[in-house]
């Protein structure tokens, strides 16, 4: 039998199987619990009426009452739109459709009254408004008007349906009415509920939709914030507490001769005070006898790759073989080249394994990989086939694990009957709130150190009227024997606009660096790996001076002569971004410049991204600043990890929700681990009913 909230949304009255179709497509909206769980976005004071005369400011929203007095259709076919004009006894002003016309014009009466909520625009000096919400003045109306009406997004698709943001909450209106404790089960313990004085969750879905207060509307959303959360730690630390009593690790007991040789005699520089905690966090985890799943945040350049090289050295001194698993060609090369020079006086056996590897090469290493004489394999996705078995795996190291796909890291997971331990890796810092609902489930060590003698990049913003001063510096920086990127963007919905961009740039740089005195290198998505790796090869070895690139450098290429970075059109990237392409340079003993053009005009966000990277290179300080600005959907990858549908608790701004959600469940879990309680058992249930759909990052996906 379907329970009430798993009933489809085609017997709500007012919604029927052709607006419930258009719900579906449009908003994934199928069953009376998405329906109650579409929640408002904002919320307007409905007690307040303008007078027309009122309407003085552009953009700003405005509430009216008067009398529809004229209505019709303006302009040709293709840009027809309607018009109507609403007076009241200060003036006139116009509303305008330009879609959803022929439902608009069955719904407005000429002589008729209207309540009119919209923004207000100026147009030839004179105000009007573009689709705004608009009732008919009735008794149900004005008694169903509450003070804070809820406002939901809609779309075009959905206003042609009659489901603009007021046919939504007449729908909510009628589902609200149905609501009953008997329909609806509170899904928290008493304990909680009293702990934190929550208003049951009956209550929250009522006031959530149609507030009585402003205090009923706060309690509300602090009730539903908190449940969320506290859903997503309580599973995320449980998860945690399964894998360290309960998932068996290979134990790694000896320090041996290969890490010991390798630390007292090849040690590219001291290790920081933050890389030898790390290593001694890692070891212990090793030792432990359980499965380690720990990650490892460092900022660009603090030496990330050599903890995780030492990691593998204490594997290979217990007789295990590792992996290492890049998102990109270039990386895995990057990252085959480095441990293969570190390495090398160890005698140990390091083979690189991408999607262009040779198939006689293959094979072999195919072949000496499941005997085991290849000690550590680095690659692409190209490591999780079917066809790549390992002798005996015992460590899987995985760099910026967010741009894995769930399905491929399950798959590295399952290359052993036993789970090998598990190193994530990511120069992306993210932040506290972000980490602890993204990576709840694992354990974290955090490199906050850069080795000795990495000098701060210098960040400069210029506009594009300083362009010749741009040049002029490059120049000098090239005369002095440096080399420069230059990194354009991508416009994700034009790949032929993208190329044309770059295309454009490198034309404009060959006017301003004549050959044969100046060689530049491009890359970019069109040419092939080894066309790629070609072009990169004539920078490594100075061959050229100036690499012009799209965003295929942002991740590990280290070429210790390149000290300037130019970002061509910096608007157009997040912070983070902005942060990985600025760690490019920097890596050799010259000063290094990070120079951020963008165009004249520039919104309050993208100032304040380019303030930001100006003022500070603290990877950390600009994630909390990027969380602030995009929200943690727009932040690389989160959205594949399944933690992160969040359907109105906010990470940017409800840290204080869910440090105290995190308590709550620790405070369980110390107290009842198993969840047998009897007052537990609903939290099993949600649990059960959550993790139909959820994945966990503490095994690979």
């Amino acid at each position: 039998m379907t329970s009430f909230l798993d009933t489809s949304i085609t017997f709500i009255k007012g919604i029927g199987p052709q607006k419930a179709e258009v719900l579906q497509k449009e908003l994934s909206i199928f069953t009376y619990q998405d329906f109650l769980t579409y929640y408002p976005f904002r919320y307007v004071d409905r007690t307040q009426y303008h007078s027309i005369k009122d309407v003085t400011e552009d953009g700003v929203y405005y509430q009216l009452r008067g009398f529809i007095v004229e209505l019709d259709f303006i302009g040709e076919k293709s840009a027809k739109r309607l018009v109507a004009k609403l007076k009241d006894s200060t003036g006139i002003i116009e509303l305008v459709w330009f879609q959803g016309a022929k439902w608009m014009v069955d719904k407005l009466k000429a002589e008729t009254e209207f309540v009119v909520y919209g923004k207000a625009s100026q147009f030839m000096g004179r105000f009007n408004m573009a689709h705004p919400e608009v009732n008919k003045v009735t008794d149900e109306f004005l008694i169903h008007q509450s003070a804070f009406q809820a406002v939901y997004y809609s779309t075009e698709k959905l206003k042609g349906r009659g489901l603009d943001s007021e046919g939504i909450r007449k729908c909510q209106r009628v589902l609200n009415s149905q609501l009953t404790p008997q329909v609806i089960i509170e899904t928290l313990t008493p304990t909680l509920l009293s702990d934190f004085n929550l208003l049951p969750k009956i209550d929250a879905l009522k006031q959530i939709h149609f507030p009585d207060t402003r205090l009923m509307l706060e309690k509300a959303k602090f009730r539903l914030k908190f449940e969320e959360l506290f859903y997503v730690q309580l599973r995320l630390l449980r998860s945690n507490l399964v894998r360290q009593h309960i998932t068996q690790g290979f134990v790694f007991s000896k320090v041996g001769e290969v890490f010991n040789t390798f630390y007292a005699h090849h040690l590219p520089f001291e290790l920081t005070n933050a890389q030898k905690r790390v290593v001694k966090e890692i070891r212990a985890d090793m030792c432990s006898g359980k499965q380690m799943s720990r990650l490892v945040q460092g900022d660009v350049g603090s030496g990330k790759t050599l903890v995780a090289l030492l990691s593998m050295l204490l594997a290979i001194d217990n007789n295990y073989q590792t992996c290492l698993m890049a998102p990109t060609e270039i990386l895995a090369k990057q990252h085959f080249e480095t441990i293969s020079n570190l390495v090398k006086p160890l005698g140990l056996s390091v083979a690189l394994l991408t999607g262009s590897t040779k198939v006689k090469e293959r094979r072999e290493i195919l072949e000496k990989l499941q005997s085991g004489e290849i000690n550590i394999l680095i690659g692409t996705h190209a490591l999780i086939e079917d066809a790549v078995q390992f002798n005996q795996l015992g460590l899987v190291v995985i760099d910026e694990q967010h741009r894995f796909g769930v399905a491929q890291r399950a798959k590295l997971h399952k290359k052993n009957t036993q789970p090998p331990h598990v190193l994530i890796m990511t120069a992306t810092p993210i932040p506290r709130t972000l980490a602890m609902t993204l990576y709840g489930d694992l354990d974290t060590s955090v490199i906050d150190e850069l080795p000795p003698g990495r000098k701060p990049i210098t960040t400069m913003h210029f506009k594009e009227n300083q362009r010749l001063r741009l040049i002029g510096f490059m120049k000098e920086q090239i005369a002095l024997g440096r080399q420069v990127y230059v990194v354009f963007p991508l416009i994700q919905e034009s790949e032929k606009m993208d190329y044309q961009n770059l295309q454009n740039g490198f034309d404009e740089l060959i006017r301003d660096f004549p050959p044969p005195q100046f060689q530049i290198s491009i890359v970019h998505g069109k040419l092939t790996p080894q066309q790629k790796e070609f072009e990169m090869q004539r920078f490594i070895k100075h061959e050229t001076q100036i690499m012009v690139a799209t965003t295929v450098i942002e991740v590990g290429v280290n070429i210790p002569n390149a000290s300037v970075m130019v970002i061509e059109s910096a608007e157009r990237f997040g912070l983070s971004q902005l942060h990985q392409l600025r760690g490019r340079v920097g890596r050799g003993a010259d000063k290094s410049y990070c120079i951020l053009m963008t165009s004249y005009k520039l919104s309050e966000d993208s100032k304040l991204r380019m303030e930001t990277m100006v003022r500070t290179n603290d990877g950390f300080e600009i994630s909390e600043v990027d969380l602030r600005l995009r929200g943690p959907g727009d932040l690389d990858g989160t959205q594949q990890s399944g933690v992160m549908d969040l359907k109105i608790a906010d990470l940017a701004h409800d840290a204080q929700i869910l440090q105290m959600a995190r308590t709550a469940a620790q405070t369980i879990l110390n107290e009842d681990p198993n969840l047998m309680n009897d007052e537990n058992q609903i939290l099993v249930h949600q649990l059960k009913i959550q993790g139909k759909t959820k994945g966990s990052w503490s095994k690979i996906g």
